[in-house]
C-alpha cells in the first residue's frame, strides 16, 4: 500500500519538476538572448534582468514567496506542497542553467533577424511547460497562482487567463522594451497559451456523434458489432412531429468518423448527424487510467 502510494505521488511530483525545467529552458534559452518579454511574474524578473542584471533564479524565487503565502490559504494544503514543489524547481533549474550559460555548456538561441523563429520555439516551449505543471496540479508561481484561483473559482481555461494577465504586464512593459519585440513576445504569448489549453484537454483528440433517425435502435446495433464501441440510445420527442424517437450517441477515434457515418447513411440517408470535438477520453477503447 505504501509503495503504491509512493509511486502515484512520483507519478505526480516528476511531471512537475519537469515541466518546471522545460519552462526554465524556455525563459533563458529562447526569451532572454533575444530581449523578448514573458507575462505575469517571470515578466518581471526579465524586466529586472535587463535592467540591473538581477539573476532570474533570486528575484524568481524573492517575488514568488509572498505569492506562494496567499495561495496556501487559498489553495489548500496539498495544492500548496504541489506550487512549493514548481516554485522550488523552477527557482532551481532556472540557476543551474544560468549556471551552464555562464561555464559554455549551453549556448542559447539568439538572433539579429528571424526573432518570429525566437518567438515561436520560446511559445512551444513554455506552454509545454507550464502545460505539464498544470496538468498534474502544480503551479511554478506568480501567475500560475492567481490564474489557478481565477479557474478553480469561475471556470475560466488556465490558458485564457495566463493570456489575459500577461497581455497586461507586457503591455505595462512598453516602458521599458522596444515596441517590435513586444509585438514578437505577443507571438510567444499565443501560442504558449494554445499549448498549456492542447496539454491540459489532452492531446488525444476524438469525435462526439449524435445522430437522430427513425431507425436509431438498428444503427446503434450495427455500430456495437460492427465497430466494437459503446452505443447509447437517448430517448427524445420531435417537436415538429410530437414523436417519440431515440438519439444515438456515440463517441469514435477520428479515424472511425467516414466508417461511423456511413453505416448511418446506408441504414437512414436523411438521418441527422451531429459531430462534436472532444478531448481527453476516458474508459473502454480510449485511455485507460
Amino acid at each position: 500500500m505504501k509503495t503504491s502510494k509512493l509511486l502515484h505521488r512520483l507519478q505526480t511530483i516528476i511531471p512537475i519538476i519537469a515541466g518546471s525545467a522545460i519552462y526554465a529552458f524556455g525563459l533563458l534559452y529562447f526569451i532572454i538572448p533575444n530581449e523578448l518579454m514573458e507575462g505575469g511574474v517571470t515578466g518581471i524578473t526579465v524586466l529586472l534582468n535587463y535592467a540591473f542584471n538581477i539573476s532570474p533564479s533570486i528575484s524568481t524565487m524573492a517575488l514568488n514567496i509572498p505569492l506562494f503565502l496567499v495561495g496556501m490559504k487559498i489553495l489548500g494544503k496539498r495544492q500548496s506542497v504541489y506550487t512549493g514543489l514548481g516554485i522550488a524547481s523552477l527557482t532551481l533549474f532556472l540557476w543551474l542553467f544560468e549556471l551552464l550559460i555562464d561555464h559554455g555548456y549551453v549556448v542559447p538561441f539568439h538572433t539579429e533577424h528571424d526573432y518570429i523563429l525566437a518567438a515561436l520555439y520560446a511559445g512551444v516551449t513554455l506552454g509545454a511547460g507550464l502545460g505539464i505543471v498544470f496538468r498534474f496540479g502544480g503551479t511554478t508561481g506568480g501567475s500560475d497562482i492567481i490564474a489557478r484561483i481565477i479557474n478553480r473559482k469561475f471556470g475560466f481555461s488556465m490558458g485564457q487567463i495566463i493570456l489575459s494577465l500577461d497581455i497586461l504586464i507586457i503591455g505595462l512593459s512598453l516602458f521599458f522594451i522596444p515596441l517590435e519585440r513586444i509585438l514578437y513576445t505577443l507571438v510567444a504569448v499565443f501560442i504558449a497559451s494554445k499549448v498549456i489549453d492542447f496539454i491540459q484537454e489532452g492531446a488525444y483528440a476524438a469525435k462526439a456523434f449524435t445522430i437522430i433517425s427513425d431507425r436509431a435502435p438498428d444503427i446503434a446495433k450495427r455500430i456495437s458489432t460492427e465497430m466494437d464501441r459503446g452505443v447509447t440510445l437517448i430517448p427524445a420527442i420531435g417537436a415538429y412531429s410530437m414523436q417519440a424517437k431515440h438519439m444515438v450517441y456515440c463517441v469514435v477515434s477520428r479515424q472511425e468518423i467516414r466508417r461511423l457515418t456511413g453505416i448511418a447513411k446506408s441504414l437512414d440517408p436523411r438521418a441527422f448527424i451531429i459531430i462534436n470535438d472532444v478531448n481527453d477520453v476516458h474508459g473502454e477503447g480510449f485511455k485507460e487510467e
